[in-house]
């Protein structure tokens, strides 16, 4: 399943919105720098959607604040 994903990176606090059933609006303390914030993303999600974060990979938007990710 895809999923869209609008990060907010270097936020005072981490959550995870869910906008509708495909689109995402993840908030990470982490800065976006050397992978740091994608990572903390993956992981959020992963809690959010109780899933091991081994089954979420980012399509598109590597460096973007907008991701397309893949969720196994």
């Amino acid at each position: 399943m895809k999923i869209f994903v609008k990060v907010k990176p270097n936020s005072k606090k981490e959550e995870v919105k869910q906008i509708d059933s495909t689109h995402f609006e993840v908030r990470v303390k982490s800065a976006p720098k050397e992978g740091k914030a994608n990572m903390a993303v993956i992981k959020s999600l992963a809690e959010y959607l109780d899933i091991p974060k081994s089954r979420i990979k980012i399509i598109s938007g590597k460096k973007s604040k907008h991701k397309i990710m893949e969720v196994s």
